[in-house]
C-alpha cells in the first residue's frame, strides 16, 4: 500500500489495523488580524466599574493617581555595600570598621520599595539624618527601570 493510499484511508477512518487511533492535526493558535486586538481583548474582559490602569500611557490621569495617593512605601538610602567571606563576618565585634564601595562624599542612592528613584547626600536635620535630593531620575526612567 502506498503512502497516498494509506493517508486517505486514515483521512476516512478506515484502516487495515484497528488498534491505529484516527490522526488529527495539531491545533495551532490563529494569529490576531490586527496588531492591538490583544490589548483591546484585554479591556473586554476587565472587570465593569475598574478604572483603565494602562502603564503604557504616557499620562497618568489625576483621577486614577487619587487612586494610589495613601498608598504607603518603603524609601530607603543605600549608603554603599561590600562583598566579604563569611569568615570576616564572623571576626568583627564593637568597633570593627566595615569598608564599603561607596567613596566618601559620593552621591547616595535613594530607594522606593527597592527602585532608585534619586540621588542625593546625607545631611543633618536637627538632631536627625537626612538625605538632600541632588538628582532625581525621571519617571520614564523609573518605569523603564522596573520593567
Amino acid at each position: 500500500m502506498s503512502s497516498e493510499e494509506n493517508n486517505d484511508e486514515l483521512a476516512a477512518g478506515t484502516t487495515d489495523s484497528a488498534a491505529q487511533p484516527p490522526v488529527q492535526p495539531p491545533v495551532q493558535p490563529q494569529p490576531s488580524a490586527q496588531p492591538g486586538a490583544a490589548a483591546a481583548n484585554a479591556e473586554a474582559h476587565m472587570a465593569p466599574g475598574l478604572p483603565d490602569l494602562n502603564p503604557t500611557s504616557d499620562a497618568v490621569s489625576v483621577e486614577n493617581l487619587g487612586l494610589i495617593l495613601d498608598v504607603a512605601v518603603t524609601v530607603s538610602v543605600e549608603v554603599g555595600s561590600t562583598r566579604i567571606p563569611i569568615r570576616q563576618l564572623l571576626q568583627m565585634n564593637q568597633g570593627s570598621v566595615l569598608e564599603l564601595d561607596q567613596q566618601a562624599g559620593m552621591p547616595m542612592e535613594v530607594l522606593v520599595n527597592g527602585t532608585p528613584i534619586a540621588h542625593g547626600e546625607v545631611v543633618m536635620v536637627n538632631d536627625r539624618v537626612g538625605v538632600r535630593l541632588t538628582d532625581v531620575i525621571s519617571p520614564k526612567d523609573r518605569v523603564k527601570s522596573i520593567n
